[in-house]
């Protein structure tokens, strides 16, 4: 008697992106960029103020911002103009502005009893966590684009990183400057990142006159 040899059967996952809004997340518009900010201010949200301003500020990705050490933004008695840190993924340095008004949150949130002998920038709530996780990261973002009416799942921490860069290009068309402020090592990243079409290119041209 032979046995017939019959398919497989095989349970039916749902999709990983179900539901989800797959592909690049969008950068905030800077209307967006001040009304999170307003926010955090009236909350007297002192450490996610200084977290936003300074992941807008430094456009570094989520790993490398949960990271940052205290000596690394802060010396002499006062919040660095500049700095430059060593990117995890790339292991090459990048440097990033520090603005004003995100040096005077950092000061402020330096000041926190909770800030008292830590070598972390943002470290945990629990002892055995230095640092804020690579998880909690996103769910603060998730957070603040919520706070304000936005869709969460259009937006990410790579939001984050993409917003300052994204009005530079637009203002300015300089993708090298973009570039070096990424980190990137190739340029065919940073025009992959941004999104540059055809249409940007053009409009750049046209408004060029010789």
């Amino acid at each position: 008697m032979t046995i017939a040899n019959l398919p497989a059967i095989r349970a039916c996952r749902p999709a990983w992106n179900k539901g989800r809004i797959a592909g690049q997340k969008r950068p905030l518009l800077p209307k967006h960029v001040w009304a999170i900010r307003v926010r955090l201010e009236i909350a007297d949200n002192v450490r996610d103020l200084a977290l936003f301003n300074l992941a807008i500020d430094s456009k570094l990705r989520g790993c490398d911002l949960v990271r940052l050490r205290v000596a690394d933004i802060y010396a002499a008695g006062q919040v660095r103009d500049r700095t430059s840190i060593v990117q995890s993924k790339t292991q090459k340095p990048v440097r990033f502005e520090i603005t004003e008004g995100t040096r005077r949150s950092l000061a402020a949130w330096l000041e926190d009893p909770m800030m008292t002998g830590s070598e972390y920038l943002w470290p945990g709530r629990f002892h055995e966590r230095l640092h804020i996780s690579t998880r909690q990261y996103p769910r603060l973002v998730r957070g603040w684009v919520s706070s304000i009416g936005l869709e969460p799942s259009s937006y990410g921490t790579h939001s984050m990183r993409r917003t300052k860069v994204a009005q530079i290009y637009r203002k300015t068309g300089n993708l090298r400057a973009v570039q070096l402020l990424l980190g990137h090592t190739k340029m065919d990243s940073t025009v992959r990142y941004l999104g540059v079409e055809l249409e940007d290119a053009l409009a750049i041209a046209e408004s060029v006159e010789i």
